[in-house]
């Protein structure tokens, strides 16, 4: 593994209170990421071990986000949590209704005397993760949000401008079709994680509800409304291009065949997320595009902005006040614009502060990486709207399965967009009043 900078920023803890006991704190920490992103993981933490004495982060992979978050839950309840565990986002709602058991960020950050200024964070990320009142209840670390990748040699192949992605999805039906009938690829279009793709980030990307309530942060009693005609034309779409032969289904829950068939040069377009751009570059020989998701353009004020997907840190509670000493320490260190800029050119998650983004800026990482921007202008395209903040649901790992299973039903000719969204809609919002009856 190449060498990083994250060692190199020895002034982190500097703001802290006096050097503790010779001992050094041990501070667990439960994460969610494998394979190589899992390596400049353990890199970041290696970096801060290095950059004092007192403390020493030890990272352990707990397998998939549900695993590490389920597995957290389960060692609270044993008395065995670790200190800090990753949670991805649509977990957030979960860990908000566990009440005891998190030591919001805000306040550990206060008690502990560390600065720490909400501002300095994306405003479409820091509103994700904030409760009411605006108070940053678990710490951004990889937030990404799905992005178009594209074929540019197909795409100059069949004639098409390689350097203008689709910007509609009248614009991406005309390419499949003008893809498929020059041969330069069997397919035009698929996609990873239809439900976080093709429905959540679409309804923000139009503007449109997914529940009521502001898509549930302002209360779980919230209810599902996106069996609408916007959603329902998107599905019938999607299974009368695949019908065309110009989309293909890669797959519910994380679409396990649609990047494989885009690496392959099967499928011209695919869609996924920013943090998959490291693993484009690497296991494609082509030259790649990126682009924005598609809109339609009948929508009013669509494009709107993108949603993040990823995770954050949250902090378990029951641990001693020297450990929790270390833990602000430790997000002290990784809000630092060095450390954030680093992790966001080697992985394609999004830089979480301004200063870490302009510090990318400056160092001509955009200028020498055309589209690794991608991510951070859908983000920030527009001022996030009630519909466009994200979203807060109780059970959501479960009902993004019912919402794959629905589109599902689509693509095999079992139901109608209509039907499906309904359907989805009605189970959905059955899984939400599990969930609340579960809180009281």
């Amino acid at each position: 593994m190449k060498k990083h900078v994250y060692g190199a920023c020895l002034a982190a803890s500097t703001a802290l209170s006096p050097v503790l006991a010779n001992a050094q704190v041990t501070i667990e920490w439960w994460h969610a990421l494998g394979g190589e992103l899992g390596e400049l993981l353990e890199g970041v933490a290696e970096g801060f071990n290095a950059s004092q004495s007192d403390f020493v982060v030890r990272p352990s992979f707990r397998g998939t986000y549900t695993e590490t978050m389920t597995g957290a839950i389960a060692a609270f309840r044993a008395n065995q949590q670790p200190h800090i565990v990753q949670v991805f986002e649509v977990g957030t709602g979960t860990m908000m209704a566990a009440e005891g058991a998190i030591y919001p960020i805000y306040q550990l950050m206060e008690d502990k005397g560390v600065p720490f200024d909400p501002e300095a964070y994306l405003p479409a990320v820091v509103s994700y993760y904030t409760d009411p009142n605006g108070n940053m209840l678990s710490f951004p670390f990889n937030s990404s949000t799905p992005i178009m990748y594209y074929n540019k040699d197909v795409f100059e192949a069949a004639g098409l401008d390689p350097e203008t992605p689709p910007a509609t999805w009248a614009d991406v039906e005309a390419a499949s079709i003008a893809i498929l009938e020059s041969g330069a690829a069997p397919c035009g279009f698929t996609t990873s994680w239809p439900s976080w793709v093709m429905l959540e980030n679409f309804s923000a990307w139009h503007n449109i509800p997914l529940g009521t309530l502001a898509n549930g942060f302002e209360g779980f009693e919230t209810e599902f409304v996106f069996n609408n005609e916007l959603v329902a034309r998107h599905w019938d779409n999607l299974k009368a291009w695949q019908d065309a032969g110009a989309f293909r289904w890669g797959g519910p829950g994380p679409g396990p065949d649609a990047f494989p068939a885009f690496y392959a040069g099967e499928c011209a377009i695919v869609f996924g997320s920013s943090a998959s751009r490291a693993g484009v570059l690497r296991n494609t020989d082509f030259n790649v595009g990126f682009g924005f998701q598609p809109h339609y353009d009948d929508v009013e004020g669509a494009p709107q902005n993108s949603v993040i997907g990823g995770a954050t840190l949250w902090v378990l509670t029951g641990k001693s006040d020297e450990e929790y000493e270390g833990v602000a320490r430790f997000f002290e260190y990784l809000s630092q614009p060095e450390v954030q800029a680093e992790w966001h050119q080697d992985t394609g998650y999004l830089p979480i502060t301004q200063a870490s983004f302009d510090l990318t800026r400056e160092q001509g990482y955009y200028d020498e990486n055309p589209g690794a921007d991608t991510s951070i202008l859908q983000m920030t395209l527009n001022e996030p709207t009630e519909n466009s903040r994200g979203l807060r649901f109780g059970n959501f790992v479960q009902i993004r399965d019912v919402i794959s299973e629905e589109m599902e039903a689509v693509m095999t000719g079992a139901k109608t967009g209509e039907q499906a969204t309904n359907d989805a809609v009605r189970r959905g919002n059955d899984l939400l009043r599990q969930f609340e009856a579960g809180l009281n």
